[in-house]
């Protein structure tokens, strides 16, 4: 990897199975076009999954089938480091030396931490939930990020990150690259189809709300038809009178490369049915070649582990230089071998 590009860190939940489509559009696409420009790393955050009870086989599943469908949806071992968040060790112990640096009050005003506790009520919120954020800021802070693709719900714990690693700098001398976070104008917000004041979500959406990637494509196809637009017929966008028919349109625009406007144009004079007919077919093109190389992945299991092990040894290399430094800095007792 050149050494003058700049690194990227991301992670995704290995969540229900499957990726949906705001998954790919929000976030995944862009990865895959990073790793020509950045040197990038790409994770699946099982540890972070803990936050939420989880049954064993199932995480282990799941983990699995998020490697496979990355690896599907075009990230590339030889232009890219794959790895799961509990291969590389390091991401826990930075984790705790960032918790000790971390001030109760600092963290209690993270808004997805009030939200969800809220939602759960204080016992069945977990210290890990509420530590969360701090995991992430070690996530980002062992490789030395330039940057972080971040949406709009996670600018507040990538802020946090950039004062933890000021704040340790300042503390024991310059250790961590300060990460700037990393906005992509157009990355696409994909909202629910039954409800499109809602983004679609596992947490949040219906079944027939949500567009899952490794769906039979016709079951999918079934719902793109179904989605709720509204009384005018006119195919044009507008977020705030026409939600329905604008997330049709942000779909067909990210799937095809074709523009909003141009998509306007075509469709002129014709009719909701017309549009959601032809991004049913759209959508079928692009998934099932998809579903098809994620079942050839988790079909050989041997070739998935192999490359998940060499993304671990990689991004092992780079954890443990930084996670080196830091232990010698806050004053451990170096482990004579």
């Amino acid at each position: 990897m050149a050494l003058d590009r700049p690194r990227v860190l991301s992670g995704i939940q290995p969540t229900s199975g499957s990726f949906h489509l705001g998954n790919y559009l929000g976030a995944v696409r862009q990865w895959v076009a990073q790793q020509d420009t950045h040197d990038a790393f790409y994770m699946v955050v099982d540890l972070h999954a803990l936050t939420v009870v989880q049954d064993p086989e199932a995480l282990r599943a799941d983990s699995r089938v998020a490697a496979a469908q990355l690896l599907a949806a075009g990230l590339d071992p030889e232009r890219c480091t794959v790895f799961i968040q509990s291969h590389v060790p390091e991401h826990a112990q930075l984790g705790w030396v960032l918790n000790c640096l971390t001030g109760f009050g600092e963290a209690s005003r993270m808004t997805q931490f009030k939200d969800k506790s809220v939602k759960q009520g204080t016992d069945r919120t977990t210290v890990g939930l509420f530590t969360y954020p701090v995991l992430m800021a070690a996530d980002i802070l062992l490789y030395q990020s330039d940057a972080v693709p971040v949406g709009g719900d996670q600018r507040q714990h990538l802020e946090l990150t950039r004062v933890l690693a000021e704040r340790f700098n300042g503390r024991y001398g310059e250790t961590f690259k300060v990460p700037d976070a990393f906005i992509v104008p157009e990355t696409a917000r994909i909202t629910d189809l039954q409800d499109p004041a809602l983004k679609m979500s596992k947490s949040s959406s219906t079944p027939k709300g949500i567009v899952n990637l490794l769906d039979e494509p016709k079951v999918s196809a079934k719902k793109i038809k179904s989605a709720v637009t509204d009384t005018d017929t006119v195919i044009r966008y507008d977020e705030e009178n026409k939600p329905g028919v604008s997330n049709l349109l942000t779909i067909y625009a990210a799937l095809t490369g074709a523009t909003v406007a141009d998509l306007e144009q075509r469709y002129e004079g014709k009719g909701y049915g017309a549009l959601k007919t032809d991004l049913a077919e759209v959508y079928t093109e692009w998934a099932t070649p998809f579903r098809d190389r994620t079942r050839e992945y988790l079909d050989d299991p041997e070739t998935l582990d192999s490359i998940l092990a060499k993304g671990a040894e990689k991004a092992r290399a780079v954890a443990a230089e930084t996670l080196a430094r830091v232990y010698e800095r806050v004053g451990f007792l170096p482990a004579k071998h």
